[in-house]
């Protein structure tokens, strides 16, 4: 029974090395993305094309405040998300089977599909029509690679117990990256 609560006590260490490290590359990813230029060179050319009319040069200067402080919240949310899930595994130092640690590694794939779900939906009312059916196909993409990459993490353990763990862990892991990357490159 030691041996057990070893095993699964190291396990769940190495579950979160995983996780602390994938957290890690996303907000590395999600910084680098506040560090690439912005699309100003349109808004540059607006207001010296119309210097005489300064109203008409401000305008898609607050679109695009708006739609930066709309992505910076967004960010925020995304990293204070991140954080918890930092925290919650010496929380689940209490469960002691796989079955637990997959139901808390369930709960953290929900929480992320439900942030992802609130971005998709911020970006159906602010993209143009092409752009949402753009958008839709790639995330039916998306999908399939996300499932594809949890089949292919999971295999490692496949027919023992951790393959069920890894295959949500990944899941999970995934779809926090797509919401770091849906906020970058649309909003």
């Amino acid at each position: 029974m030691k041996g057990n609560k070893k095993f699964f006590i190291t396990m769940l260490a190495l579950v979160g090395v995983i996780l602390a490290a994938c957290g890690k590359t996303t907000d590395g990813t999600a910084s680098s993305s506040d560090n690439l230029p912005s699309n100003n060179d349109s808004t540059q050319t607006e207001e010296s094309d119309s210097s005489s009319n300064e109203d008409t040069a401000t305008e898609p200067n607050d679109k695009e405040d708006t739609s930066n402080s709309l992505k910076d919240e967004y960010l925020e949310k995304l990293n204070e998300m991140d954080k918890k899930d930092r925290e919650v595994p010496a929380d689940t130092s209490k469960a002691s089977t796989t079955v637990e640690l997959e139901k808390e590694e369930a709960k953290r794939l929900d929480r992320w599909d439900e942030a992802l779900n609130e971005i998709y939906s911020v970006l159906n009312e602010q993209l143009s029509a092409e752009e949402i059916e753009q958008l839709r196909e790639e995330q039916r993409d998306w999908i399939k690679e996300r499932d594809q990459k949890a089949k292919e993490a999971s295999l490692k353990y496949e027919g023992g117990t951790m393959e069920g763990l890894e295959y949500v862990a990944t899941q999970a892991s995934v779809t926090k990256d797509r919401c770091y990357e849906l906020v970058a490159k649309y909003m």
